[in-house]
């Protein structure tokens, strides 16, 4: 394949899933995602990290969706680091944490996460999950329950199908994997740039594949939101939440996948206010209310 066809083929595939950032790599005139002063590569489970630290107070970890990297949180960054050291890293084969190697799982990916947070000596973190974040939030809260204090997540799903995804979607998505693989086949050998898109695409096409009734077993409170046009079904969000015990719901009216960014001062703010205030059951007469 022409050099300059296959990295049109790139632009589109490994852009396209991640249409809702495009935006905010346009706006983006920050230094998040390259900042010399705080940035800091951790060597865990066999790659290093790339991630960055801002501010003071109780930790809240912020994870970035599908082909994004740190500066998705362009807007959430300078605010939430007012009241908390923001840890924000670039998830394994994505942004500067580069990964060689061919498999790539949400677990791998939850499982590095607990193991930055070992490196920082943390636990009983805040996090914000975004698309596959909050996917690796909901993971990282099962498989290492004292990693999370509060749990806010936007955009995630259980499972890669028409019954969490938008049909249309998945098939734009699915389109794109095949697009990919059929590019693998024509370029020998295939780059390492054209390989780590296949892994990543892949990763989007065929997981997460998380039962509904594991989020039984999450104990910490959890806000679960997307917008009323979110890629993600209204009704799969629902599910979520009506699996997590103490759980919240939030359906942004007027919004797709893109919360953090078009709905963000709103976004914000009801997510530091899910984070200051204690979790309350709302049962009984408390309904009326």
């Amino acid at each position: 394949m022409p050099l300059h066809k296959l990295i049109v083929l790139l632009a589109i595939l490994f852009i396209a899933p991640a249409a809702a950032f495009a935006q905010v790599a346009e706006m983006d005139t920050t230094h998040y995602g390259r900042n010399t002063t705080t940035g800091k590569y951790a060597n865990i489970r066999g790659f290093k990290m790339y991630y960055e630290t801002y501010g003071k107070g109780e930790p809240l970890l912020l994870i970035h969706g599908n082909g994004g990297s740190i500066n998705n949180f362009i807007f959430q960054i300078p605010y939430f680091a007012k009241n908390y050291r923001v840890i924000v890293a670039d998830s394994r084969a994505q942004g500067k944490s580069t990964d060689a190697t061919d498999s790539l799982s949400y677990e791998m990916m939850a499982d590095d996460l607990n193991a930055l947070l070992d490196t920082l000596h943390l636990k009983n973190v805040n996090i914000i999950g975004w698309s596959d974040g909050g996917i690796n939030g909901l993971l990282l809260t099962l498989r290492h329950p004292d990693k999370v204090k509060k749990l806010a997540v936007t955009g995630a799903n259980l499972r890669p199908d028409t019954t969490a995804v938008d049909p249309q979607v998945y098939s734009m998505a699915m389109g794109w994997n095949l697009q990919i693989q059929d590019s693998l086949k024509l370029m020998k050998p295939a780059s390492a740039q054209l390989k780590n898109v296949a892994k990543v695409m892949h990763l989007l096409s065929y997981q997460p594949n998380i039962p509904a009734s594991a989020l039984h077993k999450i104990n910490c409170p959890v806000l679960v939101m997307a917008g009323d046009h979110d890629v993600i079904k209204n009704i799969h969000t629902l599910e979520i939440a009506d699996n997590i015990p103490n759980s919240y719901l939030w359906i942004i009216p007027g919004s797709g996948h893109a919360t953090p960014v078009y709905k963000k001062q709103w976004f914000n703010s009801t997510v530091s206010d899910f984070f200051s205030k204690p979790y309350r059951k709302i049962e009984g007469e408390a309904r009326f209310n």
